[in-house]
């Protein structure tokens, strides 16, 4: 493929021989994307069954809003996923976490409404790029994506980076914790408000994972003798963990988190 197929979004500065596409222009990457995406993330992270359901409509529905950056060879390097979706614009009326919104924005295509507004869905970097800035180029393409389609705002039902360091404290408190310069403690919800978001509040179910124990010792490869919670490596919150009803449930907890898009001077990373 040459450059005919790439997508130019203001405001987002690609690396030298990188060039942004989406699945409307190149659909016969939406299986490598898929499982480029896939290898980042613990195993136990890939059983939502909202996710599992609809996700398919991110192909199917909406491919002129999955980006996909390629390097060299038309390497995969980095990937933002989203779905629009309609909003009413108050911090009251966000969906009931990431399940909830990829719930919404499937509602309303299947219902023919015109979405507002633009929900962010994950960014994945490939490992060996990671702390080269492509996650805020990622984002600012999101942000450029949705000014494009007039949408009012770009929202996200964000996980943070550093929350399954810290399982026990309730996502309420971790999203208000601040850095000595005002911002955020998280990373990844710092380079959100840098970029323009800002924080509405903790969301301690933004998607639920249920399993039988046995596959919860096979997602985790831990053992989970008795009933109770547990603290399993790579989640943000606890395994809450039932042998009478041979079931382990896990709540993953995000931070709602705006992007107004309304106009405005346009964020930099560096800013």
């Amino acid at each position: 493929m040459t450059a005919a197929d790439a997508v130019e979004l203001a405001g987002v500065e690609l690396p030298p021989g990188h060039r942004l596409v989406t699945l409307a222009t190149r659909p016969e990457l939406a299986d490598p994307v898929s499982r480029f995406n896939g290898s980042v993330w613990a195993t136990f992270m890939l059983q939502d069954s909202v996710a599992d359901r609809e996700w398919h409509h991110t192909e199917d529905s909406w491919p002129e809003f999955q980006l996909v950056l390629l390097g060299a060879q038309d390497r995969i390097v980095a990937t933002a996923n989203t779905s629009p979706l309609v909003w009413n614009g108050t911090d009251e009326g966000l969906p009931d976490g990431w399940d909830g919104q990829l719930l919404s924005a499937v509602a309303d295509y299947e219902a023919g409404r015109t979405p507002d507004t633009l929900g962010a869905l994950q960014i994945v970097v490939d490992p060996t790029r990671q702390g080269s800035g492509l996650s805020g180029q990622m984002l600012l393409g999101m942000r450029a994506l949705g000014e494009a389609r007039r949408m009012r705002a770009l929202i996200a039902c964000v996980r943070p980076t550093w929350k399954e360091r810290y399982p026990l404290v309730p996502i309420e408190r971790y999203a208000t914790w601040m850095r000595d310069d005002g911002l955020p403690f998280d990373p990844w919800v710092r380079l959100h408000v840098k970029l323009g978001g800002r924080i509405i509040r903790g969301v301690p179910r933004a998607m639920t994972i249920p399993g039988t124990i046995a596959e919860w010792e096979a997602w985790t490869g831990m053992a989970f003798p008795d009933s109770g919670d547990y603290v399993v490596p790579r989640a943000a919150a606890l395994v809450s963990i039932d042998r009478e009803r041979d079931l382990g449930v896990y709540h993953d907890p995000n931070i709602w988190m705006i992007h107004d898009l309304s106009g405005g001077a346009r964020p930099h990373p560096s800013s």
